[in-house]
């Protein structure tokens, strides 16, 4: 019998923030050390949105622009200057303690106004509704106008992956009173965060934008491992009960439209090989563009004598102590695992095929202290001020350098007069890390313009490869021996184990299970097998009902935070579910017109981005150089593209 989407008719408990619940009563004593410890441009942003005092406008309590991706944490304030605003925020603090409910109200003007005090630099207008949503000053999502909607049962939905996208869009169906059922492969939550647990895997998104706007948390560390943000989406889960409704260990295999009832049937294979069928009225797929791990195909692969995987696939039980090592690749994964094990091996040589523009960033592995914690849970706003900061940071400030300036005359290294700013600023650090190793930085040296790959952040890199039994390899592997890897150049690279960290079959969207839209079309066939397509990269033609989750040309491949993609476009998936069912319809179909123009205009602004550089190989494009990945557009453009969704702008039955 079909078995369909779980109901959810429980209560939806509220959202509380950092500041709103402090585990003990506000000491002074205590508060007063932990300013101590407080970022400054923070620390002004707060004091300013709880007094409204002019003094803290001007000099010299003004903090000056960051710089790079650090966290300025004295803001360039004078010591003199630093004291007082803490002194005065003390104050501030213990009178709004005295009447939490005495804060002013600020409207857009005042916001903008503090953001652009807290960033020292101008802020335009239009961030400034985006940045209080990101702070949770206005809410992302209406939970009220949700938990009023009371849809008939018939409307339904089936979510494949309990990753980040899947618990989002889970905690928004279930305010919605909208009964769902999460299909997961693996035997917990957290997708990606779950299969990934090579050595020192963690995020490199600043952790405090790392979180759902909804559901923010203190962290340990300011970019936090593998194990911590696995721990959030666990929690996350449970506080919004949302396990009942996962159905683990279970591989979805097929998903197919019925025209006639306006429903998505899904087959999965359960645990000990059980069938289960679902039928729901929505279908969404949020098993995200890096699932599938990619190992290149190489001659004698299958003859090796000893351990081989993907880094996504680390054995639990590995031990690398007095082994010889190889690492094919030099990506993302490898930028965090060699350093992590090369105090540990006797021997590690790093297969290169193209070297990587690297970032520095002091705050990596910096652990955030007790008093900061303290701030973060006791302060009202230092969360949301803080968070707004790294937002800022790390957000659209970098798009300028991506766009290609036609009149710019050293097109193999930039793309434009910044482009090449950062360009000779990340070559000097990569200099200074390599000082009095020629050998190294001719290899490690990338000649394409920064940026136009994924920018990589420094964690002990450099450093891992100047030990003297590491060596970074750049001839081409030409095969595979039972105890070693041949380049190119005749070498046998004797090894004991060969890690994988070759990254992820991106092009190949959704190849995990068979989907068939109406008429009984095949997305596959649709897509081929590098090359999808969709409108806002959440739905396509001929597949009613159907949504996507981290979908084509929805990565942001200059900046960001994926849990911010995955709010604006559950929002958007709401929003038409939700209208849909106040008109009292049965299904919405993306219409060809408007998919059409939109993949053009994706097209045509990615022809003149860094992405189309033919200077190098990236996982963003297939192999007519389309990019099939990365969005071409500001966060500011995917949040007003995606904030007011229209019906009007599909085929509706």
């Amino acid at each position: 019998m079909p078995r369909p989407a779980t109901s959810c008719r429980a209560p939806f408990r509220p959202i509380v923030t950092l500041g709103d619940a402090a585990a003990e009563p506000l000491d002074a004593d205590r508060l007063a050390r932990a300013l101590g410890d407080a970022n400054v441009p923070t620390l002004v942003a707060v004091l300013t949105h709880l007094t409204g005092e002019e003094r803290w406008f001007h000099p010299p309590y003004t903090p000056t622009r960051t710089k790079g991706l650090s966290d300025h944490t004295s803001g360039g304030l004078t010591e003199q200057a630093r004291a007082a605003v803490r002194a005065a925020a003390l104050a501030a603090v213990l009178r709004w303690a005295d009447d939490p409910d005495g804060i002013r109200a600020l409207d857009e003007g005042a916001l903008g106004r503090i953001m652009e005090l807290c960033m020292g630099e101008p802020v335009a207008p239009k961030y400034v509704g985006m940045m209080a949503e990101e702070m949770g000053m206005r809410p992302r999502f209406d939970n009220e106008r949700l938990a009023r909607l009371r849809p008939d049962e018939e409307y339904s939905a089936v979510i494949v992956g309990a990753g980040a996208s899947g618990i989002c869009m889970a905690v928004q169906l279930k305010q919605a009173n909208i009964p769902f059922t999460i299909v997961e492969k693996n035997p917990t939550v957290g997708g990606t965060w779950y299969e990934n647990r090579y050595p020192d895997c963690g995020v490199d998104t600043p952790s405090y934008w790392y979180s759902f706007s909804f559901n923010p948390v203190s962290w340990s560390h300011y970019y936090s491992k593998r194990d911590d943000v696995q721990a959030y989406l666990d929690a996350t889960v449970d506080r919004f009960g949302l396990r009942e409704h996962i159905l683990f260990d279970t591989c979805v295999d097929a998903a197919s439209y019925d025209a006639a009832t306006d429903t998505w049937h899904v087959r999965a294979t359960g645990p000990d090989d059980t069938q289960v069928e679902l039928d729901a009225r929505f279908l969404v797929t949020a098993v995200g563009q890096l699932n599938q791990p990619k190992i290149p195909s190489i001659p004698g692969q299958e003859t090796f004598a000893h351990d081989q995987f993907h880094s996504a696939r680390w054995p639990a039980d590995l031990s690398l102590r007095g082994k010889r090592v190889a690492v094919v690749g030099t990506g993302a994964s490898a930028m965090q695992l060699v350093p992590a094990i090369a105090d540990e091996v006797a021997e590690l040589t790093v297969f290169q095929r193209s070297p990587q523009w690297i970032a520095p960033n002091p705050e990596y592995t910096r652990e955030v202290s007790d008093d900061t914690r303290y701030l973060m849970a006791h302060v009202p706003f230092y969360a949301a001020w803080y968070r707004m900061r790294q937002a800022w940071v790390f957000g659209d400030k970098v798009y300028d350098n991506l766009v290609i300036d036609p009149d710019w005359s050293c097109t193999d290294t930039a793309v434009n007069s910044i482009n090449d700013g950062y360009r000779r600023y990340f070559t000097s650090y990569i200099r200074s890390e390599l000082e009095g190793r020629p050998d190294l930085l001719e290899k490690a040296l990338p000649d394409y313009p920064p940026f136009g790959k994924r920018m990589l952040l420094d964690s002990g890199w450099f450093r891992a490869l100047r030990l003297p039994h590491v060596s970074l390899e750049t001839t081409p592997i030409e095969s595979i021996g039972t105890d070693a890897i041949r380049t190119k150049d005749g070498v046998d690279h004797e090894v004991d184990v060969i890690v994988y960290a070759t990254g992820f079959d991106s092009l190949r969207l959704l190849g995990s299970f068979d989907v068939r839209g109406r008429d009984g079309v095949a997305l596959r066939d649709q897509w081929g097998d590098d090359d999808a397509r969709a409108y806002l990269g959440m739905t396509e033609h001929g597949f009613p009902n159907m949504f996507f989750l981290y979908g084509p040309n929805t990565n942001l491949g200059h900046g960001g935070s994926l849990l911010f993609i995955t709010e604006c476009h559950v929002r958007y998936i709401m929003g038409l579910i939700e209208q849909l069912i106040q008109r009292g319809g049965t299904s919405l179909e993306c219409r060809q017109d408007l998919r059409d123009r939109h993949n053009d205009e994706i097209d045509q602004a990615h022809a003149g981005l860094i992405w189309s550089h033919p200077g190098m190989q990236t996982w963003y494009r297939n192999d007519r150089g389309r990019v099939v990945t990365n969005s071409p557009w500001r966060l500011i453009d995917l949040w007003q593209m995606t904030r007011a969704p229209r019906l009007d702008d599909y085929e509706v039955v």
